[in-house]
C-alpha cells in the first residue's frame, strides 16, 4: 500500500505558474513510474505527464513545453511545475504511482487530488 498526498493547488491567473507536490509514503526510487493526471468537471481523467527511472519524461501534447515533471529522491516527492497556465488547465490534479509496460503507463495508487483553478 502506498499513500500519496498532493499539495500546491490553488487559484492563479492565466499566464501564471504553480508547482504541485506529491509526497509518497514509500521510497519513490522503488517505483517503476509515476505520473500526474487531471480531471476537469464533467470530463474523464486524463494523463498529463509521466516520469520513468527518475529521468525519462513524457507529456501530453496539451501541456508540452509548459509543464515539467520531476522527482526529488531525497524527500520522496514528485513535482509538477506548471507555467503559462491557461483557463483550460483548470482541473483536479492527481498523483499516481504505476508501472510501464513497453511505453504504456498503467496507473496504480492514487492520491486524493489537488484543485487547480486558472482564471481567464
Amino acid at each position: 500500500q502506498v499513500q500519496l498526498v498532493e499539495s500546491g493547488g490553488g487559484l492563479v491567473q492565466a499566464g501564471g505558474s504553480l508547482r504541485l507536490s506529491c509526497a509518497a509514503s514509500k521510497r519513490i526510487s522503488m517505483f517503476n513510474g509515476m505520473g500526474w493526471y487531471r480531471q476537469a468537471p464533467g470530463q474523464q481523467r486524463v494523463l498529463v505527464a509521466t516520469i520513468r527511472g527518475g529521468s525519462i519524461t513524457n507529456y501530453a501534447a496539451f501541456v508540452q513545453g509548459r509543464f515539467t515533471i520531476y522527482t526529488d529522491i531525497a524527500d520522496d516527492t514528485l513535482y509538477l511545475q506548471m507555467n503559462n497556465l491557461k483557463h483550460e488547465d483548470t482541473a483536479v490534479y492527481y498523483c499516481n504511482t504505476g508501472r510501464f509496460s513497453d511505453d504504456t503507463f498503467y496507473p496504480g495508487y492514487w492520491g486524493r487530488g489537488t484543485q487547480v483553478t486558472v482564471s481567464s
